[in-house]
């Protein structure tokens, strides 16, 4: 074989295994980014999809809606008056656990909806809150699901508290992103 027809063979899989390489990079980098900003909630998205593919696709939808949300942050007195509202909601726990925590859905959904995030929906809300707030959607998910025992008088003193202890680490991690540290800036 000669080498012209040598190096018409060699240079185009040269080509092809680089090309090759530079997608199996960025799907590798992608994968990376979603998993770091989504952290467990891309193992459940990925999960709950027909492939990994498939969640991935969801994710970077998730993050393309996020991303033209306009969510700012509180001016001091607005996160003044939703610590003092936090603390009558725990006051109120005492005398009235599944009222208190009816109030702490609430107050953790206003705290949205000022920040600027839709709360129209539950669903939806988590996965407006899942591009920035991953770590905490369990949280939200367990206080939720009690929040809807608790309505119908089906939980117990134990969920209850256990319920408000998750609506809180949603809350502080609410609060603290809307002290003027623009979390959502982040690329």
């Amino acid at each position: 074989m000669s080498t012209g027809t040598l190096l018409a063979i060699i240079i185009p899989v040269v080509v092809v295994v680089a090309l090759l390489a530079v997608v199996i990079t960025l799907l590798v980098n992608r994968r990376r980014h979603l998993q770091e900003r989504f952290g467990p909630e891309y193992e459940r998205t990925v999960e709950g999809a027909d492939s990994q593919l498939a969640g991935e696709r969801e994710l970077r939808s998730r993050e393309k809606r996020h991303d033209a949300l306009d969510i700012k942050p509180l001016p001091s007195s607005s996160r003044e008056r939703y610590s003092r509202d936090w603390a009558g909601v725990q006051d109120e726990f005492v005398d009235r656990p599944e009222e208190a925590v009816h109030d702490a859905d609430r107050l953790v959904t206003s705290l949205m909806h000022e920040r600027g995030y839709p709360t129209e929906n539950f669903e939806q809300q988590l996965r407006d809150l899942s591009v920035e707030h991953s770590r905490t959607m369990e949280h939200y998910r367990a206080a939720h699901e009690v929040d809807a025992l608790g309505t119908a008088h089906r939980a117990t003193t134990e969920q209850l508290r256990g319920a408000m202890v998750h609506y809180r680490a949603l809350f502080d991690e609410l609060l603290a992103d809307g002290g003027g540290g623009a979390r959502h800036a982040r690329a």
